[in-house]
């Protein structure tokens, strides 16, 4: 096993794409040195799959909620059975909720609503919230304001903001969380908000199976390549790894009240 534990801030473990070796891939994580996985969902029946498996593995933990893809799905009898499934002890916050205006495979106005709704579940249970923004990054920051998202604290994953967006969401209460796409080499916006960020706000995570890092870019990410991830952020950084490892599991603990 390595020497650096790293943490896997965001997966999705509980994906189709691990059906068929979903217990390998996880073994492999474990046996890599990724000493713990927060596996987020992203629907109704995801979250119910991703608190299944938190509560099968101890060194996994649910996040749930409705991704804005989702968020036409997300009905008044769904948010009761989300306050439900959010108040287990093994679900860390809520989410992943946001805005994407990317793809808008939800309406944008349905979109904010769901948005709304989940931060309110999260301030209920007292709970972080893991907010996703993809090229929405003004109404995003809008309604952070205007809900005190960050009030219980968060996680902004995926970070695709500029530096100045980045301070005034560390100001709001949220660490910012970094993926494979750090590693690309035209990635110059990321690497520049690393070089910069307070390491005590950064935290690192796959989102696989999605966004694999290089060296394994084009082939199916997996918590264990958080590593890549973890490598890229002390380059930049010229920090040694076993640093960055140290404050980024330091750093997601805090961010999800994980003893």
């Amino acid at each position: 096993m390595p020497a650096e534990l790293l943490i896997d801030s965001h997966a999705h473990l509980q994906d189709k794409a691990y059906r068929e070796d979903r217990e390998e891939v996880i073994a492999r994580a474990l046996a890599g040195g990724i000493e713990k996985i927060i596996c987020v969902g992203y629907d109704l029946e995801s979250s119910v799959e991703t608190l299944e498996l938190a509560r099968t593995y101890p060194e996994i933990y649910a996040v749930v909620g409705v991704h804005p893809h989702d968020a036409k799905t997300l009905t008044p009898e769904g948010e009761e059975k989300l306050y439900e499934m959010a108040r287990d002890p093994k679900v860390v916050a809520i989410g992943e909720t946001g805005l994407d205006f990317y793809r808008d495979l939800s309406p944008r106005d349905v979109q904010r609503q769901a948005f709304v709704a989940q931060i309110r579940i999260a301030h209920e249970l007292k709970k972080p919230i893991v907010i996703h923004d993809r090229d929405a990054h003004q109404p995003v920051m809008e309604i952070i304001k205007k809900e005190n998202a960050g009030k219980n604290g968060g996680v902004i994953h995926c970070y695709s903001g500029g530096l100045p967006m980045a301070i005034e969401m560390i100001k709001q209460g949220f660490y910012l969380s970094f993926a494979g796409p750090v590693t690309f080499k035209n990635a110059r916006r990321p690497a520049e908000v690393v070089a910069n960020l307070p390491l005590e706000r950064l935290l690192v995570e796959t989102d696989c199976p999605y966004l694999t890092p290089e060296p394994y870019r084009g082939r199916r990410n997996e918590p264990v390549h958080v590593r890549e991830v973890a490598r890229k952020v002390a380059d930049i950084r010229r920090k040694p790894l076993a640093e960055i490892a140290y404050l980024t599991n330091r750093n997601t603990r805090e961010a999800f009240r994980i003893k």
